[in-house]
């Protein structure tokens, strides 16, 4: 079944680790993609595949996403779905963690989802529909991680929501995913430390780390019309750890 037949969707972080698993799927699924990132020889290859068109975009910059969000709309025609997806992490303790750091990961994770939803949420309304998903984190909503990180996190949760009432009555939908640790680029530093790793598995009820995947199939849902009633909704994909 061709769950995203015809649908415009923007994937931004597409050109690698969970986004690239994004724009795969959503593809396989009927749609056409743009993967929007700022690393230029990922993009190069994340364009060589069928039915996707990378595009450079810096998130955390508010005129380059007025300008990304009109050429996607203009050449497509109609924005049906966005991912926002890019963002970055660290593991500097607290004590460490200066201003500088603290504006950078806010201004990545936190104003880039702002961002997006400002410019395409209206081309969404304009046509009375479209769905958006936000990716947060488990740190979100678990007392884990004192760091500019959760904080940023956190913030795409409460963005989430306001969101979602703000643009309902338009048509266009805002729902979040909150991923536990997930095997991608971005976190294949902790394969060196191989107890940290053991820890982390054995705390996990399902005994394991997320995929890729994982995380792509719950923002599949959530993209498609099977999922029209829903807004608002946080669902959480750490393998039962927060559960506890």
């Amino acid at each position: 079944m061709r769950r995203l037949e015809n649908k415009v969707a923007i994937v931004t972080g597409g050109a690698s680790g969970i986004g690239a698993g994004m724009v795969d799927l959503f593809v396989q699924e009927g749609a056409i993609v743009v993967a929007a990132d700022i690393n230029d020889e990922a993009l190069e290859k994340a364009s060589q595949k069928e039915n996707v068109y990378g595009m450079k975009l810096n998130v955390a910059s508010d005129e380059e996403w007025e300008a990304f969000a009109k050429e996607v709309n203009d050449r497509f025609g109609k924005i049906d779905i966005l991912v926002n997806n890019a963002g970055i992490s660290s593991e500097k303790p607290y004590q460490e963690i200066n201003l500088d750091d603290w504006q950078k990961m806010l201004s990545i994770n936190g104003f880039g989802p702002f961002a997006g939803i400002k410019h395409v949420a209206p081309y969404m309304a304009a046509q009375n529909q479209g769905s958006i998903v936000n990716i947060s984190s488990y740190t979100a909503q678990i007392g884990q991680g004192f760091n500019h990180y959760s904080a940023s996190k956190g913030a795409v949760r409460a963005l989430s929501k306001a969101a979602a009432t703000t643009f309902g009555h338009q048509g266009v939908r805002v729902n979040t995913l909150f991923p536990g640790i997930i095997e991608t680029p971005m976190t294949a530093s902790l394969s060196t430390s191989k107890e940290l790793l053991g820890r982390l598995i054995q705390a996990t009820p399902l005994q394991r780390l997320g995929k890729p995947a994982d995380i792509a199939n719950a923002a599949l849902f959530l993209a498609s019309d099977e999922s029209s009633y829903i807004t608002g909704s946080e669902l959480v994909i750490d393998g039962g750890f927060s559960a506890q």
